[in-house]
């Protein structure tokens, strides 16, 4: 099933808002309960009984009308706004995610997320050599017409926003739209919301944390019809945002290092495993087989149909404890558990709304 695109009225966007930021509930799970109940405000009354049925142990954190309207005009303060994913000024890229971020604040000049837009991300630790050419490959792919993206960090993030700041940048950032981070790029920030633009899904006023950054990264490469890795030690966040451009079907570019930079690792063993060898702007622009934003498709969400409670009580056993720490994927546990998808996806929205389940890349979840 597709999510209709409309724009929202303010009652809605305040609805959405407040079911995005609510305890437990990530993408996966907003998807699912905005299409199982037809609306947020309608999820937002089931949510409570839905947790308790998966074991949650006390209630749901769920936002007021009133705090939604505070962060709203928060962001209005700031120059900002709230888009949600089902409205026309979503970025095409991001709405075909599956599922796609809920809501996104964005600061600066909105009108660039409708270009097509490239990532280039790479090492904070970043060598002379990479910063240059990082700055010089994002003014060359500035000029030919796209918007760099990348996520603020030092190093070869920072290169490549100044260097496309002349054609327009945009940066993905894992606190609110109004926190500068690292604070050396506070003249960067200020540059940014006049020539660029800078996208969030974390609520104004919010200091990243550690486990904001996937979800930055997952941002940036849905973005970009492709990314660009300049320098990547093994398990950096750079491969984590080349292994998402990977599952969201996204191009990936690496640019070749010496074998005794340590920095070089990661795009080596890229190139190694099929990323394309990357030179030049003109690499990466003849490179790209992602259709173009205008081609994205419309998301699919998969969402619980109606189901029998008592139906539900009787399989969550047998369904817990075909979970545990390890991911399994969905479709696993409907094959071994022998139940219909609905009573599955509902038992694990339950539990996940408790706080109990994860989700894992590959439609896979674990209990923990």
């Amino acid at each position: 099933m597709s999510m209709k695109r409309a724009t929202l009225d303010d009652t809605e966007r305040r609805a959405w808002l407040r079911l995005a930021r609510t305890q437990n509930v990530g993408p996966t799970t907003f998807a699912a309960l905005l299409v199982r109940f037809g609306s947020a405000a309608a999820a937002l009354a089931e949510v409570p009984r839905l947790a308790q049925r998966g074991g949650g142990d006390g209630p749901l954190r769920i936002p007021t009308d009133a705090d939604a309207k505070r962060e709203i005009e928060a962001l209005d303060r700031l120059g900002g706004r709230l888009i949600a994913c089902c409205e026309p000024d979503f970025p095409q890229g991001l709405a075909a995610l599956d599922p796609p971020p809920p809501v996104i604040s964005v600061l600066g000049r909105s009108d660039l997320l409708k270009s097509e837009m490239i990532a280039i991300v790479g090492a904070r630790n970043a060598s002379a050599l990479g910063r240059k050419f990082a700055a010089q490959i994002a003014t060359d792919l500035g000029r030919a017409g796209y918007v760099v993206v990348s996520g603020m960090a030092r190093g070869i993030d920072t290169a490549a926003h100044e260097g496309a700041l002349p054609s327009g940048t945009c940066a993905a950032v894992a606190g609110g739209v109004d926190i500068v981070y690292p604070p050396e790029n506070a003249a960067l920030y200020d540059r940014m919301k006049v020539q660029g633009v800078i996208v969030s899904e974390m609520p104004v006023g919010l200091s990243p944390q550690a486990r904001h950054f996937p979800r930055r990264n997952r941002i940036i490469s849905g973005l970009a019809r492709g990314v660009v890795i300049v320098e990547a030690a093994e398990s950096s966040g750079s491969l984590i945002t080349a292994n998402f451009a990977l599952e969201q079907g996204r191009d990936v570019f690496a640019v070749p290092g010496s074998p005794l930079d340590p920095r070089a690792k990661g795009t080596n063993r890229l190139i190694r495993e099929g990323a394309t060898l990357t030179e030049s702007a003109e690499d990466v622009i003849s490179g790209l087989r992602t259709p173009s934003g205008r081609m994205f498709r419309e998301p699919e969400v998969a969402a619980p149909g109606p189901v029998d409670d008592a139906e539900t009580d009787r399989l969550r056993r047998e369904i817990e404890e075909l979970l545990g720490p390890s991911p399994v994927e969905i479709d696993e546990l409907v094959r071994q558990c022998g139940a219909s998808v609905p009573v599955v996806l509902t038992v694990l929205l339950e539990l996940e709304l408790a706080g109990r389940l994860h989700r894992h890349s590959g439609n896979r979840v674990s209990l923990g």
